[in-house]
Formats: C-alpha cells, sequence, structure tokens
C-alpha cells in the first residue's frame, strides 16, 4: 500500500523499517475515537467553509459506514496501514475519493493521535472507575456481612490490639475510594483538547477549536499549540494512579493470601477462585490473588517506561511518543482485569468467624486496655504499662492469659486491681470501648459503612 506521506521520497521503505514503524497493530484499539474525532473536525470544516458542506456531510457519512463496518467485522483491519489514522483515511479515500481527500484539512497526524489517546483514556478512565467502585461496593457488603466478628489487629505483623473484621476490610474501601478521586483528578486535565494544534504551530485556516472540542464533550481546548501535540502527563497521572490503585490491589491480595493460609484460616477462598497443584492433592492455591500481587509490578514497569520515553524528548512531537500507548494500553488492560477478578472474589469468600476469634484470644493483645484500666484508677500511664509488662511476663512464664489469671496474682503487681478488670480486657468490651472517630468500635464501624454508601450512590 502506498504511503500517504510518500511524495518526497524516492524509494519505498524497507519492509523491515515499515513493520518496525507500524503502530496499527496495537494503535487500533482507538479506531472508534479516530472515526469520532475526525466526523468532529469535518463538522467544522463545512461549518467554517474551509470545506464545502456537502464535501463534510459526504465525509462524515463515508466514516459512520467505515466505523458500523468495523465494529460489525465487514471492515478489518490491513496490516500494511502505517497506523489507525492512514487506515481510516485511506478507507475513506477508498470510498468517496477525492473528497474523502479534504478531511486532513487544518491538522495533523500529531494532533489526531494526541486527541485519539485522549478520547480514549477518558472513556477507560470511566470504565475502570465503575469497576473500582465494584469493588468498593464488594468489600462493603461483605463487612456488613461480618461486623460481629473479631479478629486480632496487627503491627508489624504481629498481635496488636482486638479489631473487627469488618474495621480492617473497610479500610481497603477508603483506599480505593482515594483511588477513584485520582482517577477523577487525572480525568479533568486530560480532558482538554488538542485538535487544531496541528503539527504543532497551529494552522493558517480560520478554524473553530471550541466547536470541536464541545462536539467532543471536552472542558476546553489547549492553549499551546506545542503543548497540545507534545503532552502526554496526562498519561504519566493515569499510570501513577493506576500503580497507586495497584498497590492497594497488591496489599489486599496479601492478605488474603495470608488469611486464606493454614497458618493464619481466617478466611476460605471459593474453589471458582483458587487452583490445585499438580502433586499435593491437598492443597487449594490463591493463584488469583497472587497474580493480581504479581501483575502489580508489570503495572509500575508501565510506568516507568512512559517516563522514560519522555524524559529527554525535545519538542515537541517525536516518534519515541508512539511508544506511549503500548504502555497505557497494557495498564489498563490488566488494572480492569485484576479488578473484575478481586469483586468476585471478595463476594465469595467465607469468614471464618471462630478462628478469628480464637487468635484475637492469643497473644495478650488486651494488655493496653489492661494499662488503660490502670490509667483510670489514677496511674501514670507509663507507670501502668511496665506493670502491665511484667504481668504479660509472667504469663507468658506460666503459660496461661490475662483473661484466665487470678485475681490475687493480679493484685501481686498492682492492689488498684479488682474484679471489674476482666469485663475491662473482654475482647467485646475492648472493640467497643474504641468510641473515637474511625476506631474499631461498631457505632464507628457502622458510620463507616455509611460514609461508602453515600460516596457509591452519590
Amino acid at each position: 500500500m502506498g504511503k500517504m506521506w510518500a511524495g518526497r521520497f524516492s524509494k519505498e521503505l524497507d519492509k523491515t523499517a515499515d513493520d518496525f514503524n507500524s503502530s496499527l497493530k496495537f494503535d487500533c484499539k482507538m479506531y472508534k475515537q479516530d472515526i469520532e474525532g475526525s466526523m468532529a473536525h469535518a463538522a467544522m470544516l463545512g461549518a467554517k467553509g474551509i470545506i464545502s458542506p456537502s464535501d463534510s456531510e459526504t465525509i462524515i457519512a463515508a466514516l459512520g459506514d467505515i466505523l458500523c463496518d468495523i465494529e460489525s467485522g465487514l471492515l478489518t483491519f490491513d496490516n500494511g496501514a502505517e497506523d489507525i489514522h492512514m487506515f481510516v483515511e485511506q478507507e475513506l479515500t477508498k470510498r468517496i475519493g477525492d473528497v474523502g481527500k479534504r478531511l486532513h484539512t487544518a491538522r495533523s497526524r500529531n494532533d489526531q493521535v494526541a486527541l485519539d489517546i485522549r478520547l480514549y483514556l477518558r472513556e477507560e478512565t470511566d470504565e475502570t472507575e465503575k469497576l473500582v467502585a465494584s469493588l468498593i461496593e464488594s468489600i462493603k457488603n461483605k463487612a456488613k456481612e461480618n461486623t460481629g466478628a473479631v479478629m486480632p489487629g496487627y503491627t508489624h505483623l504481629q498481635r496488636a490490639q482486638p479489631i473487627l473484621f469488618s474495621h480492617h476490610l473497610l479500610s481497603y474501601a477508603f483506599m480505593l475510594m482515594r483511588d477513584c478521586g485520582r482517577l477523577e483528578d487525572a480525568k479533568k486535565r486530560m480532558n482538554l483538547s488538542p485538535l487544531g494544534s496541528c503539527a504543532l504551530s497551529g494552522t493558517t485556516y480560520d478554524t473553530d477549536r471550541e466547536m470541536t472540542a464541545k462536539e467532543l464533550s471536552f472542558d476546553g481546548v489547549t492553549l499551546n499549540s506545542i503543548d497540545g501535540v507534545s503532552d502526554r502527563d496526562f498519561c504519566v497521572e493515569l499510570l501513577s494512579a493506576f500503580s497507586v490503585l495497584m498497590m492497594h490491589l497488591s496489599r489486599l491480595s496479601e492478605e488474603i493470601i495470608l488469611w486464606s493460609s493454614w497458618e493464619f484460616k481466617f478466611i476460605e477462598l471459593d474453589d471458582s477462585f483458587t487452583t490445585g497443584s499438580s502433586i499435593m492433592p491437598q492443597k487449594k492455591n490463591p493463584d488469583m490473588a497472587e497474580l493480581i500481587r504479581g501483575k502489580t509490578g508489570r503495572v509500575y514497569g508501565d510506568l516507568i517506561t512512559m517516563l522514560t520515553v519522555l524524559k529527554g524528548l525535545p519538542l515537541a512531537y517525536n516518534k519515541d511518543m508512539q511508544e506511549d500507548k503500548e504502555a497505557i494500553f497494557d495498564a489498563i488492560e490488566t488494572v480492569k482485569m485484576c479488578l473484575t477478578v478481586m469483586s468476585p472474589m471478595i463476594e465469595t469468600m467465607t469468614v471464618l468467624k471462630d478462628n478469628m476469634y480464637k487468635a484475637a484470644q492469643e497473644g495478650f493483645i488486651n494488655a493496653t486496655d489492661l494499662a488503660d484500666y490502670l490509667v483510670k484508677k489514677g496511674l501514670p500511664f507509663r507507670t501502668a504499662y511496665k506493670t502491665v509488662g511484667e504481668i504479660v511476663a509472667h504469663c507468658i512464664e506460666n503459660k496461661t492469659v490475662l483473661d484466665s489469671l487470678p485475681i490475687e496474682e493480679y493484685k501481686k503487681h498492682s492492689e488498684l486491681f479488682e474484679d471489674d478488670l476482666y469485663d475491662e480486657i473482654s475482647l467485646e468490651s475492648c472493640i467497643e470501648k474504641r468510641i473515637s472517630q474511625g476506631g474499631t468500635g461498631k457505632k464507628s464501624v457502622n458510620e463507616q459503612i455509611a460514609f461508602i454508601e453515600k460516596f457509591l450512590n452519590k
């Protein structure tokens, strides 16, 4: 297939170089956005009298037919085309002749590709947000089902204080809500139209950039034509948001992996989200969670790829920027796939409340409440801390726990201890006494659930 830019050249492009240069195999994803952008551009050219209204209408109708034929499978991509922009334009010219050649008036592939990728990423960002919201819903529902489940909370992966399982799980919902905010924020700066910037310096034609921006639902236009074609900050921002999102999914996956192990056995994953071993018949492996954890590194790599591609580029457009698409497309597909798997995995997992409670009874995680008991009796906190530390050491030496230690033994350490201490250090009491906003008490957890439901319903 002849190149539409071939007038300057006396020789055809080397086959190997042509294959190396072609981006159609990955930028064909943007066929819909490319055609929609071209239709808006053709409408503007007609409205401004740059081309005749009849030519504008003919181009728009033919582009609509091309879009329908691609989506129905009647038209397949020609691997000989350099990119999706040239494929569409060549197909248009094939169908309507010289009229089709008027479409590229007052634009360049530089502003065309900058437009297409913004349109594509805007749509994909919306889809990703919906998937994040679905995961938040799944987490909220699982928390709501288990508001009475007690588990040990951890610091340094050591049992620390008793908490509600729902409180722990909801912390991920709040992380994911911030991820939604980051996606929204990235979309704001993405949602400006570069169309009309042309190659880098604008055009001599009296175009109406605001018209095409409005037609394509942009918030406005880019105000510097060089920046319009060379800016890929929005790709970096989106990849950064994806990376933080994947970090959150990876942390949740790590906990699911730990919780489903025999050492914890706090949850059991549904058979439909686990796999077996080829040699060990007893195994039930959390492969989906492990893959999400592993794919996080892949998205990080896409971010580093984008930053590295852009770091040394002079203005304005350079062919290096063709590398933006594979990185951002890969990240989108990876993130969406992970979200799609994570939601039902959370929804179908079984919470083993008795195992959680038993683990919470061990490890002296009510020691802080015992110290607070003495503080309320008038003992300075540091003195109470030391006293309880000595009691814990005694329990360890005698293989017992705080709940089972006789009151006589407590009184050896402080006369402030009374029989009411046992109510004070029960797991349920330890949790209910956490009355501070955002804490693990049931009232607070219910308030968190209500806040998340409000977020999801806005």
